[in-house]
């Protein structure tokens, strides 16, 4: 059985880290501001509030931000999230695209989920790993928003190739409930998103546009810790300055049966082979040969392809071969679509 994927079943919210450090300091508004971020960077951090709280009052964003990160992380003053809350709110007010970022974040830690949503679907159309997996979450689940199993998955890609393993653990329990179809319409729009972000991380591979397919229930997931990431365009260089908290404790992974063996090739050797056709990208290979394995338990013609792993990327596209024509590859993914599975044909 899968548990809830936090957003959390919304009954169980576990802590989210945001422990950030303030470092470097890129164009600061006011001299002073400088001055506390110099002080932070060598730990004297009562002194750094002490140049920034005058400042903060008076309305300087990048001050209130500071501000709310010494509060977040209890440096030179006792630690309170709700006046970390009050001082990226201030900054957020005016712009600080940092500071809404960890307000929305600070939102979701307290409590306040509902409110948090708005701030968390900003920040991951921004790119933000922990807002898309918070969000990607929420719609595996239907929670706080509408069930969306493609953009879940999708936004759980983006925050996977970001290096957050807590949403590479989320895709591998995601693959045991999404169709392949839904999760090939998730991985066209993963790259979608990673266009626009100017962010080259996913490998392109056509995808098939699938008709919607009915699924059953399926148990929610429950989200993991997040740990503390870089904020991509913020003002300040931001790292993490706390040890992440022990590993929870989990129940051994019951031995599953191995699949068929697949052939790995190199990218390169996809032209002069005949024809193939291909069945899914993956950015684990095990789904890759556990999804031929199922197929071809589907489909009694596989049997006499070649099975192959591609590398491309990140990305492993699942591929069969070697056919003689386009006329058989079409005819081969025609079989494999009728059993409810996505099929395209790769020429030679």
């Amino acid at each position: 059985m899968i548990c809830k994927l936090g957003l959390l079943s919304m009954r169980h919210l576990v802590a989210i880290s945001l422990g950030l450090a303030l470092a470097s300091v890129a164009a600061p508004a006011l001299a002073d501001t400088k001055a506390g971020v110099d002080a932070w960077a060598k730990g004297e951090y009562e002194k750094a509030i002490k140049e920034w709280r005058p400042l903060a009052i008076k309305g300087d964003a990048d001050a209130q931000f500071n501000l709310g990160q010494a509060y977040k992380m209890g440096r030179g003053i006792a630690p309170d999230l709700e006046q970390a809350r009050q001082w990226y709110a201030k900054a957020a007010a005016q712009g600080h695209v940092q500071a809404e970022d960890n307000l929305g974040l600070v939102m979701f830690q307290t409590g306040n989920r509902a409110g948090a949503i708005p701030y968390i679907e900003k920040s991951a159309n921004r790119g933000d790993p922990r807002a898309q997996y918070i969000l990607g979450t929420a719609m595996f689940n239907g929670d706080l928003v509408a069930k969306d199993w493609p953009r879940a998955y999708a936004l759980m890609t983006r925050a996977s190739a970001s290096g957050l393993p807590a949403a590479s653990k989320a895709m591998a329990q995601m693959d045991q409930h999404i169709p392949v179809a839904e999760r090939q319409q998730g991985l066209a729009l993963a790259r979608d998103m990673e266009s626009a972000a100017a962010r080259p991380q996913i490998a392109s591979a056509p995808a098939a546009t699938p008709a919607p397919v009915a699924r059953p229930v399926t148990p929610p997931i429950r989200q993991a810790e997040l740990p503390p990431s870089t904020v991509p365009g913020a003002t300040y260089d931001t790292r993490p300055v706390a040890a992440p908290p022990p590993p929870k404790a989990v129940a051994p992974a019951k031995p599953v049966a191995q699949p068929k063996p697949v052939a790995a090739t190199p990218v390169s050797t996809t032209s002069g082979k005949g024809w193939r056709i291909q069945l899914g990208a993956f950015g684990d290979q095990s789904r890759a040969r556990a999804l031929w394995s199922s197929v071809e338990g589907q489909v009694s013609a596989l049997s006499s392809l070649t099975p192959y792993l591609v590398q491309a990327g990140t990305v492993t596209r699942l591929q069969g071969g070697n056919l003689t024509s386009k006329a058989a590859a079409e005819k081969m993914c025609g079989q494999v679509r009728a059993a409810g599975n996505a099929c395209l044909v790769v020429a030679p």
